[in-house]
């Protein structure tokens, strides 16, 4: 991270799908899959798809400031999964999949702790908020076959079938507000 940049780190169900979203959005340096919120030193993916490990799948989010906040990353991370479904996102089920915030300080803690207030105030949810917000302690970087999947792997069914639509949700409902 240098001076211009912040990052974040997000869990909202498969890496893939989130890593894919918000890989479109302007002022994204990078966004790394990886795993965290567990206790398995550099956990693999097969130890982390058991379940045993702790940790969820998330993905680590470089971004700069001056071209897209806290905030703003906040409400993406909330229209491209269900923060309602504990443990699963859609097929994926396990607690490697859960919702989770993992703030870098307490500025991030508060914004993420209002956010989620807000949105439980405004009644949008059917069920209750589930999303975890806790400190990072480490992120674990996902292997190599991960990074980048969706563009590497556009016509893989799982793929198609559910990080597709959320890019496609994300151009479509963030994109025209940051070039506006």
């Amino acid at each position: 991270m240098t001076d211009t940049t912040a990052t974040a780190t997000f869990g909202g169900g498969c890496f893939w799908c989130t890593e894919a979203a918000f890989a479109e959005l302007e002022g994204i340096e990078s966004v790394t899959s990886g795993y965290a919120g567990g206790e398995t030193d550099d956990p693999t993916y097969r130890e982390v798809c058991t379940g045993e490990t702790g940790h969820a799948e998330v993905i680590q989010v470089e971004y700069d400031p001056t071209v897209i906040d806290y905030g703003e990353l906040l409400e993406v991370f909330f229209t491209v999964h269900d923060p309602t479904q504990l443990n699963r996102q859609g097929p994926d089920v396990g607690s490697q999949y859960r919702s989770i915030i993992l703030t870098h300080d307490e500025q991030q803690r508060r914004q993420a702790e209002a956010y989620v207030e807000a949105l439980a105030a405004e009644g949008g949810y059917d069920d209750p908020i589930v999303t975890e917000i806790v400190p990072l302690e480490t992120f674990w970087r996902a292997e190599e076959k991960h990074q980048d999947y969706f563009e590497k792997n556009p016509q893989d069914a799982y793929c198609r079938m559910h990080a597709q639509p959320k890019v496609e949700k994300v151009r479509e409902r963030f994109r025209e507000e940051q070039t506006a």
